[in-house]
């Protein structure tokens, strides 16, 4: 029988403490409830009775509120005890484990969604390709990661770039994964993550194959000096695109052959353009990853935002169409 309030167990009296019978029925819990807390020392004892039986004060059921409290946000236990030892910076400490629970439950958030997603994937395609794409999916990180991508681009680019001229040129290439993505936007990436994953890059670029001529040694060019100003020339290239307009001539152009200029060592005309057409022409392409990171990047039907990749292939059709028969290229 849990005693009456006050009374101690044996007969004693003592005013304002409870049994742990009690204190579990004001907090709305079972009695084996408070004994787990009590016995890992997240709840204080008022004092014991004559028969070692647990007495517990009004501070008690404070405690064990706010511990349900932090329970029903899913702190861990662990955790709650942290937050308990700092009672004199609880604010603080409260502010830095919800934080915490936010962005591991913004992780948990995105992982559904993409699960959800992928499931839709699979359940409206034909059947004849659902195991290729059951395959494809089956690849991805878990939760989506841009790791590989990264991975592919630092073994692609020249070694020895700059550190930060290498981490601006990844963080340009990669593109950021919506926290909702629509099917076709997890299909595009399931491709993207298999391209960098198992093509020839994989294993790292050779000597010739699958590499522009600026990468190569005995070629004359200064890649730090190319890939730190190539993000200008795109970017007006982009609004290029984003204006509908077909390849021409103007500044973004000049800016691109001004940038492969510098990285040479020489000075832009009419010659240097017809060689660099030429050999920009001749270079291995990498589109598949371009077109499949537009299509990551924009939810379907809207029109794809310009990638560097397409940036890159506007300012190479401008250089062709002005240093071609009968252009000056200047």
């Amino acid at each position: 029988m849990v005693p009456e309030d006050g009374q101690w167990e044996d007969g004693r009296r003592s005013s304002g403490s409870w049994s742990i019978g009690q204190l579990a029925e004001r907090a709305g819990v079972t009695v084996k409830t408070v004994r787990f807390y009590s016995d890992r020392g997240l709840l204080p004892e008022a004092a014991r009775s004559g028969g070692g039986h647990r007495r517990y004060g009004p501070e008690a059921l404070e405690r064990l509120r706010l511990i349900r409290s932090l329970r029903g946000l899913d702190v861990p236990v662990p955790d709650v005890g942290r937050l308990l030892e700092q009672e004199d910076a609880l604010d603080d400490a409260l502010e830095g484990v919800i934080d915490g629970r936010l962005r591991e439950l913004g992780t948990r958030l995105t992982v559904l969604r993409w699960r959800q997603a992928a499931l839709r994937l699979l359940r409206d395609c034909p059947a004849e390709e659902r195991a290729e794409r059951l395959r494809l999916v089956g690849g991805l990180p878990t939760p989506p990661s841009t790791a590989a991508l990264a991975r592919f681009w630092r073994r692609w680019l020249p070694a020895r770039l700059p550190a930060r001229v290498m981490s601006a040129v990844v963080e340009q290439a990669v593109p950021q994964l919506p926290d909702d993505p629509a099917p076709a936007q997890v299909l595009a990436f399931a491709r993207l993550h298999a391209f960098v994953s198992d093509s020839c890059f994989d294993s790292g670029p050779g000597p010739d194959g699958c590499r522009p001529e600026a990468h190569l040694p005995g070629k004359g060019y200064r890649p730090a000096v190319l890939y730190e100003g190539l993000p200008e020339a795109f970017a007006l290239a982009s609004a290029e695109l984003r204006a509908g307009r077909a390849p021409r001539r103007g500044e973004a152009l000049d800016c691109f052959v001004a940038v492969h200029a510098a990285a040479l060592n020489t000075r832009d005309s009419a010659g240097f353009r017809r060689g660099l057409g030429r050999m920009l022409a001749a270079e291995e392409r990498i589109d598949h990853y371009w077109q499949l990171a537009a299509e990551v990047m924009t939810p379907p039907p809207g029109p794809p935002e310009p990638t560097p990749g397409a940036a890159d292939n506007w300012l190479r059709a401008a250089l062709a169409d002005t240093t071609g028969p009968g252009q000056t290229g200047a």
